[in-house]
């Protein structure tokens, strides 16, 4: 008779209607897998995309959603030497597939072949999940499952953008678009514990004071205020080193407009449409560098979590929702409410 666990799958798309809360097959853990019981998750744009579309991710239905999770070890094969049953970790939600030139490069983020978890594979929104060993990490001492579960995906985001891809450094300055969010919240964080100075965008005053709470040097509201402008004037007239944004075409020409001669906009996400005006003009003249990024490495957790060990780095978590509340958890995020993560227990 097959096992099954409670989780949390789309059974289509468009809307509400095609999430289920059920049973599902156990996941059978392959040779060189970690079976983790995921004791909690926090929710993505993506899980709203691949409810509402899915449109271009090669998936079948139904689809366990949930791309980062934590929980922990329930089997490993008997010679694994660095993890054990009872251990407490977090999962990096990339697959890759270790023979390519990408992966051989330390790039398995780039591999053509690479899936993820909640998009082409079962997710994490489940009691159990099954992943290659080198994809599950030892938590960091004294994190929640939640604020655990946060880092796969935002912070490592935000850690690939800032360090990796940006090259920040401690005497620059910063523009986070949409504070609120959790990789924008994640690279303020992040900046502020490498030295640099942070200026934060939202078109909600409560979000701005909170960020600045959290260490945000400067807040401008979008809403009343030209972004680019007020970054200028903040500036000296000079502009930011560095811009960090996920928003897309509404905040495009404000990011061209705030950064400094031969700056950095760094990318992860098109919230508001990816096909905003090039100005092409503008990025050679001035020499600006556009650079997209998505998720990080397995050499970039390792990096990101032992940052983590020092306690200056901790995800915030907007709210904490049981799985049977999943729908009203995915309205919140949809919303654009949060601060910080929505996060799932799953018990």
């Amino acid at each position: 008779m097959t096992q099954t666990m409670k989780a949390a799958f789309i059974t289509g798309h468009g809307g509400n209607e095609v999430v289920a809360i059920g049973e599902r097959p156990l996941p059978t853990r392959a040779p060189g897998e970690v079976l983790v019981r995921v004791r909690a998750a926090t929710l993505n744009r993506v899980d709203l995309y691949m409810r509402d579309s899915g449109a271009g991710i090669t998936h079948r239905l139904p689809q366990i959603m949930g791309i980062d999770g934590a929980g922990t070890v329930e089997a490993v094969d008997d010679g694994e030497t660095l993890l054990q049953v009872g251990q407490r970790v977090l999962l990096h939600p990339g697959i890759s597939c270790g023979r390519c030139e990408f992966c051989a490069r330390g790039e398995g983020v780039l591999c053509p072949g690479v899936s993820y978890l909640g998009e082409h594979r079962d997710g994490t929104l489940a009691q159990y999940v099954s992943l290659p060993a080198r994809n599950v990490f030892p938590m960091p001492e004294g994190f929640t499952f939640e604020e655990a579960a946060a880092l796969g995906v935002n912070h490592l985001t935000a850690w690939r953008m800032l360090f990796s891809k940006a090259q920040l450094k401690p005497w620059e300055t910063v523009l986070i678009f949409g504070i609120g969010g959790g990789v924008s919240l994640a690279a303020l964080q992040l900046a502020k514990w490498t030295g640099a100075k942070a200026i934060v965008t939202s078109r909600d005053d409560a979000k701005l004071e909170r960020a600045l709470a959290l260490g945000a040097d400067h807040a401008v509201n979008g809403a009343r205020q030209d972004v680019a402008k007020a970054v200028l004037a903040l500036t000296g007239g000079r502009g930011v080193d560095v811009v960090i944004e996920n928003v897309g075409a509404a905040v495009w020409g404000s990011a061209l407009r705030a950064v400094v001669r031969g700056g950095r906009i760094v990318t992860c996400g098109a919230t508001s449409g990816d096909q905003p005006p090039a100005d092409l003009r503008r990025v050679f003249i001035r020499q600006l560098q556009i650079l997209g990024s998505t998720l990080g490495d397995l050499h970039e957790m390792d990096a990101l979590l032992r940052a983590c060990a020092g306690g200056a780095i901790r995800p915030v978590i907007d709210s904490t929702w049981a799985l049977d509340e999943l729908h009203a958890a995915l309205d919140r995020l949809e919303a654009g409410a949060q601060f910080g993560k929505v996060a799932l227990r799953v018990e």
